[in-house]
C-alpha cells in the first residue's frame, strides 16, 4: 500500500501521485475482482479422474468428501442418482462444499461394458453418460434380458479379451450408445482395453477389501463407510451433519 506523504509536495509530484493512486485503485479492484470470481466458481464443472479409479466432481479442497459406490445396472443405484444428483450438485458440490466421487462397482456383464464405456470418454463426459445411463437404465438393460442360452454359450467361445465386447452387442449395446455420441470404433476401442478391464476390477476388490462394501448403492464420508445409508434422505442428513 501507498502511505501518504504529509510534507508539501510540488504540483508534478501530486499529479504523478495521483496516477499512481489511480494505478494501485485498479490493481485493488482487479484483485477484488479476482477474488470474487474465486467465490464465485461453480464446482459442478470442475471433474477428475482420481487416483482410485473413480471420477470426482466438485473442490479438490472441501471439508467434506462423499465416495459412493454404485453399478449402471442397479435399479436402486438408478433410484438414487434420479432423486439425489440435482440437490447434490445445486446445494452441496457448486458452492465447494462437498466434493463427490462416482467409483464403479460391477455387478453384472453389461454393467461392466456400460462401465467401461462412460469412463472411456473422459472425466468431462463421465457424468453427462452415467446421468443418461441411469435415466434409460430399462431401455438398455432390456435387449440383454433377451440373449439366449444358446448365446451365451457361444460367448463363453470367444476370446475372453473380446468377451465383454461380444456381450455389448448381443445386448445391442452399440446401437444404444451410438446416439449418445459414442460411435462403433470408440465402443470397440473401450471394450477392449484390457488395462481399464483390470482398473473395474481392482477398484471392486478395493471397495469390498477397504470399505467393506458389499452391495450397492453405498457411501463413504470422508474416507468412512456409512453403514445403513443408501438413500438421499439419509446422506443428505450425513452431510448436513458433517459440515456444521
Amino acid at each position: 500500500m501507498l502511505k501518504k506523504n504529509l510534507v508539501t509536495v510540488s504540483f508534478a509530484a501530486v499529479a504523478a501521485i495521483g496516477l499512481l493512486g489511480a494505478g494501485v485503485s485498479a490493481a485493488s479492484a482487479q484483485t477484488a475482482a479476482t477474488k470474487t470470481a474465486a467465490k464465485t466458481v461453480d464446482w459442478t464443472t470442475v471433474v477428475q479422474a482420481t487416483p482410485e479409479g473413480g471420477f470426482a466432481m466438485g473442490n479438490p479442497k472441501a471439508s467434506v468428501t462423499l465416495i459412493e459406490f454404485a453399478s449402471l445396472t442397479c435399479p436402486h443405484c438408478r433410484d438414487f442418482h434420479t432423486q439425489a444428483m440435482d440437490p447434490l450438485k445445486n446445494d452441496y458440490i457448486k458452492s465447494g462444499k462437498v466434493r463427490y466421487e462416482f467409483r464403479n462397482f460391477i455387478l453384472t456383464g453389461p454393467d461392466y461394458a456400460a462401465s467401461l464405456l462412460a469412463r472411456a470418454q473422459g472425466p468431462k463426459r463421465f457424468f453427462p453418460l452415467l446421468d443418461a445411463f441411469f435415466a434409460r437404465q430399462d431401455q438398455w438393460v432390456k435387449p440383454f434380458m433377451a440373449v439366449t442360452e444358446a448365446q451365451q454359450k457361444q460367448l463363453a467361445t470367444v476370446p475372453q479379451q473380446q468377451q465383454i465386447k461380444a456381450l455389448a452387442e448381443l445386448g445391442k449395446l452399440d446401437e444404444y450408445v451410438r446416439r449418445l455420441g459414442i460411435p462403433k470404433a470408440k465402443f470397440d476401442q473401450a471394450l477392449t482395453n484390457q488395462a481399464e478391464i483390470k482398473k473395474l476390477a481392482d477398484m471392486r476388490k478395493d471397495a469390498v477389501e477397504k470399505y467393506q462394501i458389499t452391495g450397492t448403492p453405498s457411501f463413504a464420508l470422508n474416507g468412512k463407510k456409512l453403514d445403513g445409508v443408501n438413500t438421499w434422505a439419509d446422506v443428505k442428513a450425513r452431510l448436513d451433519s458433517a459440515l456444521k
